[in-house]
């Protein structure tokens, strides 16, 4: 009869191996929706606005999250993603934003069937974590631009560009930052519109 030690090696040997070749696990973030003042008075206080999905004037937008250590050495990290596409993110939390903030008597989707007085479009120039030596932080650059739905002409466009600092050199840090960049983005994107 075989010795039991005869399969005890290469059992433990199996056994480190498949320990080893599981992934780690994906850690997932998102975007927090910033808390705005609500506006007692605004010229759009009576008025309907559709927010569109925002398109990327340089990159694909996904769930991947970006981070780059030069202009052209760049990619996404592996174990950790937005919780939903970048686009619809943005888009969601933008219309909770501007809801919040009570500037419009409605805020809308793009996609509903209701009919809208204006319509504000955003383009991302950047949204990613940027590594350039020690320094680390999240950058984002946005421009959106308010236009009349009954015309087709503009009301008025801005471009909000914001570093901020990680607390750490990876994508929980760069998560962070993100969501601070956000809170400053709403503020400001409220007081322009209004």
């Amino acid at each position: 009869m075989p010795s039991l030690s005869r399969y005890v090696a290469p059992l433990a040997l199996v056994m480190t191996l498949v320990g080893c070749t599981q992934a780690p696990t994906m850690k997932i973030y998102s975007l927090e929706v910033p808390k705005v003042e609500a506006m007692t008075t605004s010229s759009y206080k009576n008025k309907v606005v559709k927010v569109t999905f925002p398109y990327s004037l340089r990159e694909q937008m996904s769930e991947k999250m970006n981070f780059s250590y030069s202009d052209s050495d760049y990619g996404t990290y592996l174990n950790s993603e937005w919780s939903n596409n970048m686009s619809k993110l943005l888009q969601g939390t933008i219309i909770d934003i501007l809801s919040n903030s009570k500037v419009f008597k409605a805020v809308l989707a793009d996609n509903s069937t209701l009919k809208e007085n204006y319509r504000l479009e955003s383009n991302i120039f950047s949204f990613e974590h940027r590594v350039r030596g020690k320094e680390s932080y999240a950058d984002v650059s946005m421009q959106f631009t308010l236009i009349d739905a009954d015309t087709g002409k503009l009301v008025k466009s801005k471009r909000f560009s914001y570093t901020e600092p990680t607390p750490s050199v990876d994508a929980q840090g760069y998560a962070k930052a993100t969501n601070r960049v956000m809170r400053r983005l709403g503020k400001d994107l409220v007081a322009w519109i209004k």
